[in-house]
């Protein structure tokens, strides 16, 4: 062969390789990338029409379901329980995405009789192609009397099982239909629900962080009582104002008076009355390390491993160590912390657990086509968020905050309620209510955040103890009803 004839040869073998190479990193290296790129509109319009698994409620309530259509034989996705489990389930679109256990399930719930490589294997090994569904713990009953209970207001509610962190009620309001992002229509119905004031498709109750106002004095009670920096008789000074070290702010308590009698009052009083002026004294006195150990132990400043990634509640201690000021705002969960409804329920759940705190989680079980169970949830813990002794003497006093203290309209007749409320600051001129608590007291097995968002409706005078605590008190009545 002469000189020219094999550089031909050599630069056609080359670009060949080229091809081959391109065509290999394309098809197969990065496959998986592009088939999720947000831009490549076959993955979406492949899944338009395919079977889905179930997603259910122990007691069989369904909330997501594939129904055949038989003239098309493709499959229509239904959400029988609309708006009340829109944000917890979620949608899976094909103009607009998915969300929720749909997005997050969404390897388990679709169909595996497709054409990618990983598919044609299961095949040849003769695995179930089927669709596989999902049992989810929410008790269906209580989620919907959560729904109703906010009524108007705009809000969150999360439920726990304070001994597992199985999720009994997760709801967001305002909320939407799902069913309209289904359709040919969806992107338009999108841009509806985008273009709405009250933002229905935000998911208040996991996937935004709010000041837990006084509702966060839990966990700096739960510091003093681990650290014996404070118990319940240890008493303070009982201003009408607390000055702030080293700057001229002041911090008054929510009637604009004295705690007690204007000369002390003791922690069990400051709690039960929830009272700033104590509280932003004891949060500087015990300093912003120790209330850290106490409020990480509960779920701050970490992922908490829930079904989807949930933002992390924020108590920074670094920025407050040496500065005193900040640090009384912030122990009494104003100025920079920072909790979803999700995580306050979990400060709710540890004390109520005997101090030990769990990782929440909304799915039970995984289940075949058959019905067969091919994996379960087991329940795990965060860890030890406070002594048993400490969870003991917290539970007392917060069940003095529902019998005599401002969580008084939490109480349910014959049952043992336990609790704490906050009013705290929002965004808008109007403040944020908030409620957690749990009972029975002697034997908890439910924990609960109701979270109501300023508003209108809400009103300029609302507090915890008026509106957040009514809906508390509603939501364990629903379910520890025979």
């Amino acid at each position: 062969m002469n000189g020219p004839i094999r550089r031909v040869a050599i630069g056609v073998f080359l670009c060949l390789s080229l091809l081959l190479a391109g065509v290999t990193w394309y098809q197969v290296v990065r496959a998986d990338e592009l088939r999720a790129d947000p831009r490549n509109p076959r993955p979406a319009l492949a899944e338009r029409g395919k079977e889905r698994g179930l997603i259910v409620t122990t007691d069989g309530t369904v909330l997501a379901r594939s129904v055949e259509d038989p003239t098309t034989r493709s499959f229509d996705r239904e959400y029988p329980e609309g708006e009340s489990f829109a944000h917890l389930v979620g949608y899976s679109s094909f103009l607009v995405g998915s969300t929720g256990l749909e997005d997050a399930y969404a390897s388990v719930l679709r169909s595996r009789r497709d054409l990618t490589i990983s598919d044609l294997v299961a095949a040849l090994l003769g695995q179930d192609l089927r669709p596989q569904s999902i049992e989810v713990t929410v008790d269906a009953e209580l989620q919907r009397a959560a729904a109703q209970a906010l009524g108007a207001n705009r809000g969150a509610i999360v439920a726990l099982d304070p001994s597992t962190g199985a999720v009994l009620a997760s709801v967001s309001n305002p909320s939407f239909d799902p069913e309209l992002l289904l359709g040919d229509d969806a992107a338009s119905q999108w841009e509806l629900l985008l273009a709405d004031d009250a933002e229905p498709t935000r998911d208040r109750a996991t996937l935004e962080l709010y000041a837990p106002g006084s509702t966060f004095k839990t966990v700096v009670a739960t510091a003093a009582l681990d650290t014996g920096t404070a118990g319940p008789g240890t008493t303070f000074d009982d201003p009408v104002e607390f000055d702030l070290p080293g700057s001229d702010a002041t911090i008054a308590n929510a009637n604009g008076g004295v705690c007690n009698d204007g000369v002390s009052a003791t922690m069990l009083q400051a709690f039960v009355r929830s009272c700033n002026t104590i509280f932003a004294d004891l949060a500087i006195q015990l300093g912003a390390v120790d209330i850290g150990i106490s409020a990480e132990a509960m779920g701050f400043n970490q992922d908490i491993g829930y079904e989807w990634p949930v933002p992390d509640a924020v108590w920074d201690t670094g920025s407050l160590i040496d500065d005193p000021a900040a640090l009384g705002q912030s122990g009494i969960g104003e100025r920079d912390v920072r909790a979803t409804p999700l995580h306050m329920a979990m400060v709710a759940a540890a004390v109520a657990n005997d101090g030990v705190a769990v990782r929440p989680y909304a799915v039970g079980r995984i289940f075949d086509a058959d019905g067969n169970s091919v994996e379960e949830t087991e329940p795990s813990e965060l860890g030890r968020a406070m002594s048993l002794e400490t969870a003991t003497t917290l539970t007392q006093m917060m069940e003095r905050v529902v019998t005599e203290g401002t969580g008084r309209q939490a109480a349910v007749p014959g049952v043992r309620v336990a609790g704490k409320t906050g009013t705290a600051t929002g965004t808008s001129e109007f403040p944020n209510p908030w409620f957690i608590g749990f009972a029975p007291v002697d034997d908890p097995t439910i924990a609960i955040a109701v979270f109501i968002e300023g508003s209108a409706t809400s009103g300029e005078s609302a507090s915890g103890g008026s509106s957040a605590a009514p809906i508390a008190s509603q939501l364990i009545e629903v379910w520890l009803s025979p």
